[in-house]
């Protein structure tokens, strides 16, 4: 299975993400060719070598619409300084960008001419729909934090062409990688505000927060806008998980470098291109899971139960309760719930809801599970399912099933154990002989 994994550990823009890409090894010229009309010459997109904290990254620029500059974000214990030009190849700007690029002027664009731009360029007829998605998906975030429309819905930053063209080569570049899993890290989205055609907001800005629902962030250190809405449009367009490095074999690395250059903190976005271990069944044993832990001493014990199967009810993996001593020696009970992390809020307002407890804790990690299937296996008694378990294509593990097994014990009149013995016995045979 091809991976791509996104290292967003310094935020993210469109810039940032095609200059990985490009530099990951999807040629300049072939994004060139992508953009169509969007380019009219070779020299309105060209890279950079620049280097971020001691990092050699690509920098992707794209010449700006008019020698107008936009006003530069604000942020917390900091001036608004007059920015330098980004075409430089160690160029920097005094705050990272609401835009991702340097001079051009606002552009008030509605979706119909950036879908009339996007039909311009030489995408595949798929990538143009996925671009012409994208930026709806963008209005309607636009729409919801204004409170209008989405058909009077004006795209300011991101509606310059500079930003179509990131959205437009980055589809493309994706496009060429051929990944089938796509895996983000946790999104640092700075801290601070930044100034926008609206006035000032704190970071992230409003439409970038919604983009952002759902998704893992957390607040750097930088006082700077560290996530654009291109980048936030693009990596939770696409990313299919979130968490740390997937087990993989890396075959190509790429650094997208951002305008700012921190002492500390390379300004880049890293991309890995590799193969996941085990091929297909890869996805199903690599999970990221969340723990959910309470523990509870003064519950009716009927009660736990019904807990479980509200739990797993609502999509929780398995839950389980251990006997625990609690302070001054009172017996109690430990509920674990094991679940999908996207679950965990859901699942701890259950928890909250039906029990006593008034604190629960959780951790996220990864499990890794046998590839699974489910098998008829022909007994002398009847037919019994078995559970088999796999591992690199091995069987590991074959269990029949219980259900199965009482049920023939209840019809030949015999224990449940001599059943299972009977349908083990019959599994083995079949094996032996290859079936």
């Amino acid at each position: 299975m091809k991976t791509l994994y996104l290292d967003c550990f310094s935020g993210a823009a469109g810039d940032m993400l095609l200059g990985a890409l490009i530099d990951a090894g999807v040629p300049l010229d072939e994004v060139r060719h992508a953009l169509g009309s969007l380019a009219i010459s070779p020299d309105v997109v060209w890279t950079d070598r620049v280097t971020r904290a001691g990092i050699a990254a690509t920098k992707f620029c794209v010449r700006g619409e008019d020698s107008a500059r936009e006003p530069a974000p604000v942020h917390a214990h900091s001036h608004v300084g007059a920015a330098q030009s980004r075409s430089h190849s160690h160029a920097q700007s005094d705050a990272e960008h609401h835009h991702d690029h340097g001079p051009h002027v606002h552009e008030h664009r509605t979706l119909t001419e950036i879908a009339a731009l996007i039909d311009r360029s030489a995408l595949s007829a798929d990538g143009k729909a996925r671009a012409t998605q994208l930026f709806t998906r963008l209005g309607q975030a636009e729409a919801a934090v204004h409170g209008v429309s989405l058909d009077r819905v004006h795209l300011h930053e991101v509606g310059a062409l500079d930003s179509i063209i990131d959205i437009v080569g980055a589809v493309f570049a994706i496009e060429q990688l051929g990944v089938t899993r796509i895996v983000s890290s946790p999104l640092n989205v700075g801290s601070g505000s930044i100034r926008s055609a609206h006035g000032v907001y704190p970071v992230p800005a409003p439409a970038t927060a919604r983009l952002l629902t759902g998704v893992p962030i957390y607040s750097g250190p930088q006082q700077v806008e560290m996530v654009t809405p291109t980048g936030a449009l693009l990596v939770t367009a696409y990313a299919q998980e979130y968490g740390s490095v997937p087990p993989m074999r890396v075959q190509q690395i790429g650094y997208g470098a951002g305008s700012r250059d921190f002492a500390d903190t390379p300004n880049v976005l890293r991309v890995l291109v590799g193969e996941s271990d085990g091929a297909a069944g890869d996805k199903h044993r690599h999970q990221h899971i969340v723990v959910l832990e309470a523990e509870i001493d003064d519950m009716n014990p009927q009660i736990f139960g019904v807990l479980m199967d509200r739990l797993l009810a609502q999509g929780a993996l398995d839950v389980f309760y251990t006997a625990i001593q609690m302070k001054k020696g009172r017996p109690g009970t430990l509920l674990s719930v094991i679940a999908a992390p996207e679950l965990r809020e859901p699942l701890t307002a259950t928890i909250f809801r039906e029990t006593t407890t008034i604190g629960v804790r959780y951790r996220e990690m990864l499990r890794e599970c046998l590839d699974r299937e489910t098998i008829q296996v022909a007994t002398p008694l009847g037919t019994v399912r078995f559970k088999i378990a796999k591992r690199n294509g091995d069987v590991l593990n074959a269990s029949p099933e219980f259900d199965d097994c009482v049920r023939l014990a209840a019809e030949h009149n015999l224990p449940t154990k001599q059943v299972q013995a009977v349908a083990t016995q019959a599994y083995l045979d079949a094996k032996n002989r290859g079936l």
